[in-house]
């Protein structure tokens, strides 16, 4: 029945069957039948760092609800904040380097495929920011985009990611937000995970791994310590 009403809905605002079938712990969303491409990037020039070699791996995780209060260039208004209500959405899977400088923009990239951007935007959902994110840091480790894409949706997908509840007053510790995600990941620890904040509200979590894709203590800091009071945009 649930599906049934799904598709009804879909057609009605001119979406796809397709977009809105599940995608295992991604959940459904709404993707609209004519989605454009980002052109290629032109990266700046003091972020070009192709010989960096790769000492381990983060995936960052966007609390959507500040990215759409907020509006940041990043999110796409009518995907992420109009049509659907997200909660953490993929920023991206970055190779981190051994010191303060990582790899980024290893190579230029034509835009991606309709197809491949369309696969992706329960994930990431932004067509700017997927061609950022595969030209930033995909080019760095992998041949494609379409492989790039799959290694951070895998990663993703093992894990369990809370969907956060501030209460009445919009306020969480960041140690409540730690432990929001270490409830549900086991081998998942403090040390393992960076809590972003600006101007006092959360923005991203960062979980970090090895090389080989495994949980790992956070090579460049946690963010904001446990005690520290963060405003939490709530989920619409």
């Amino acid at each position: 029945m649930k599906t049934a009403l799904a598709t009804l809905l879909a057609a009605a605002i001119g979406l796809t069957a397709a977009t809105i079938a599940e995608a295992s712990s991604i959940k459904a969303c709404a993707v609209p039948k004519e989605v454009a491409p980002a052109p290629t990037e032109i990266p700046p020039p003091d972020e070009i760092h192709p010989d960096v070699p790769i000492a381990a791996y983060l995936l960052a995780l966007y609390w959507s609800p500040e990215a759409c209060r907020a509006g940041i260039p990043e999110s796409d208004k009518a995907i992420q904040c109009e049509t659907n209500r997200f909660g953490f959405t993929v920023h991206g899977l970055w190779p981190n380097g051994p010191d303060k400088v990582h790899p980024r923009y290893c190579r230029s990239s034509p835009p991606m495929r309709v197809k491949t951007v369309k696969a992706n935007l329960c994930m990431t959902p932004s067509p700017w920011l997927l061609q950022h994110e595969w030209q930033a840091h995909g080019t760095c480790n992998w041949k494609t985009p379409e492989a790039y894409f799959k290694k951070a949706r895998q990663i993703r997908e093992r894990l369990n990611v809370p969907d956060l509840d501030p209460g009445t007053d919009e306020t969480m510790t960041a140690g409540e937000i730690r432990e929001a995600f270490i409830q549900h990941n086991r081998g998942m620890t403090r040390e393992g995970l960076n809590v972003r904040v600006k101007q006092g509200r959360l923005t991203e979590v960062w979980v970090c791994m090895d090389l080989k894709y495994r949980l790992a203590a956070c090579r460049g800091g946690n963010g904001a310590p446990d005690a520290a009071v963060v405003r939490v945009t709530p989920r619409g």
